[in-house]
């Protein structure tokens, strides 16, 4: 959502205006003053009782320039969103030498031959010892970079001091990633870049490449807007105006599936490709002959959710299904104890990793995947991998991969009809469910990623950082003349 300054549509008294920028900077400052005012609005109350006179009190303007400049209150929340992102990132001064620095180009094409071993830099707030979807892609995609012969450094939480996320103490923050992100980058030198997430460490390295115009790409892993709006009282728009601002120098917008792309195309992203993910049938397999039943013991049949058990993933729409047999919850998260007490027939194991995951997979008769803010939903591969057929709602992820797949079973809206989706995905043949999976593989999906890569070209490449070198050089000198 796009929040302007009013406009003065008489260019006459434009034209004759002695300072037309004085009465541009006195909008901002106003603008500035009303925003500042709806965070000390925030900091004393809650949102629902924010109204348009307390904050014009508190800015010292009239009530009626409040609403010229944000005519409601999602527009209001919105600007005061990408406001205060904005302020959380924005450097108190610009460095002298600044300019100084080389301007390349941000409209770089890709590379033809993917295969030409490259310097990448990754900069993501997802990482291990994180559990989730997004830090196995990342983790995968890594590996499989490396063994095509590319470099790759990773910038993450685990590099810096971190605070736990507020609601979600799994989720790690950096704190003062600024400098030392900086720093990484003239030490390494990448040839391409790639921000993975929006985080603080997304938010340095984008703040980097911006000022120096450095090309980089963007990835579209959570459905963030949705999350925030299911955490707290902040309305969509606020979400999507700040997700439109991260993304906008983006050279490419990388997303899982084509129904994600459809979906922030309509809210106005732009450079959007499509990066598949994959599944490592090794890992995740069929129950072998011989192996244990980790459901041994309960009701037959077993209906298994695998994941962050958390408010956005729709959860109670899957725990509260009557169904035959027994429902179980593999994952940690904020809401587990919660669910734990209000669920006492579900059987709640805590988080599983490596082969007792898989036999967790294996072992039960259904999938259930009641998430609707997933960009894709990666448990879907590997519990195919392992046979389960998997009943979900067509939401992103799977409505892009279940239909026609003898895999899955869809519900016919993303409400309702989620039990008949179990009951009939009991009827599917685990053999022709792992046979769809053993078309995914994590090599394509790294070559994928390497094919949106926007990398600078190799002359102006050589220049930058040689330059870049220098600059610092000069700096590190001056004190000591001095």
């Amino acid at each position: 959502m796009a929040v302007g300054l009013p406009q003065n549509s008489d260019s006459g008294a434009v034209m004759k205006s002695p300072s037309p920028s004085l009465r541009d900077r006195q909008r901002q400052e106003t603008r500035e003053q009303i925003l500042r005012a709806v965070g000390r609005q925030l900091e004393s109350g809650p949102l629902e009782d924010l109204s348009f006179a307390d904050i014009a009190k508190d800015a010292g303007v009239g009530e009626r320039t409040v609403y010229r400049y944000f005519p409601t209150k999602e527009s209001l929340l919105g600007a005061f969103w990408a406001w205060m992102q904005n302020q959380a990132v924005a450097p108190p001064e610009r460095p002298k030498g600044a300019a100084a620095l080389p301007r390349i180009r941000e409209a770089i094409t890709a590379p033809r031959d993917a295969r030409r071993p490259m310097r990448i830099l990754l900069a993501t707030d997802a990482w291990e010892p994180q559990v989730n979807g997004v830090v196995r892609t990342l983790t995968r995609v890594v590996k499989e970079l490396k063994s095509m012969g590319h470099i790759v450094e990773v910038i993450s939480p685990d590099l810096f001091k971190t605070f736990p996320l507020p609601t979600y103490p799994e989720i790690q923050l950096a704190i003062g990633c600024y400098e030392p992100v900086q720093e990484r980058f003239k030490a390494f030198e990448p040839e391409a870049i790639h921000i993975a997430t929006e985080g603080p460490i997304g938010l340095a390295a984008r703040r980097i490449c911006v000022e120096w115009k450095l090309p980089f790409t963007t990835s579209y892993h959570t459905r963030f807007p949705e999350y925030v709006s299911a955490r707290l009282p902040l309305p969509l728009a606020a979400g999507y105006a700040y997700m439109k601002w991260f993304h906008k120098p983006s050279g490419r917008v990388m997303v899982a599936t084509p129904t994600m792309r459809d979906e922030l195309s309509t809210h106005g992203f732009r450079n959007i490709s499509s990066w598949s993910r994959g599944v490592d049938t090794e890992v995740f397999h069929p129950r072998r002959e011989g192996a244990p039943d980790v459901f041994e013991g309960l009701q037959r049949p077993v209906f298994l959710y695998v994941g962050r058990v958390a408010v956005e993933k729709n959860i109670e729409a899957f725990l509260g299904l009557d169904l035959p047999g027994t429902k179980a919850v593999v994952g940690p998260g904020p809401q587990l104890d919660e669910l734990r007490a209000k669920y006492p027939q579900v059987v709640f194991t805590g988080p599983k990793s490596g082969e007792d995951l898989t036999a967790h997979y294996n072992c039960a008769d259904v999938f259930v995947f009641p998430s609707l803010t997933d960009t894709f939903g990666l448990v879907l591969l590997e519990s195919m991998a392992c046979g389960t057929p998997v009943a979900a709602y067509p939401a992103p992820g799977p409505i892009d991969i279940i239909p026609n797949s003898g895999a899955g079973v869809l519900a016919h809206s993303p409400t309702e009809g989620l039990r008949e989706a179990c009951l009939e995905a009991l009827r599917l043949d685990r053999r022709q469910v792992r046979a769809f999976a053993e078309k995914f593989s994590w090599r394509a999906c790294a070559e994928d990623f390497v094919r949106n890569l926007q990398p600078y070209p190799e002359p102006e490449k050589t220049r930058f950082w040689r330059r870049l070198r220098r600059l610092a050089r000069v700096r590190r000198r001056r004190p000591e003349a001095a």
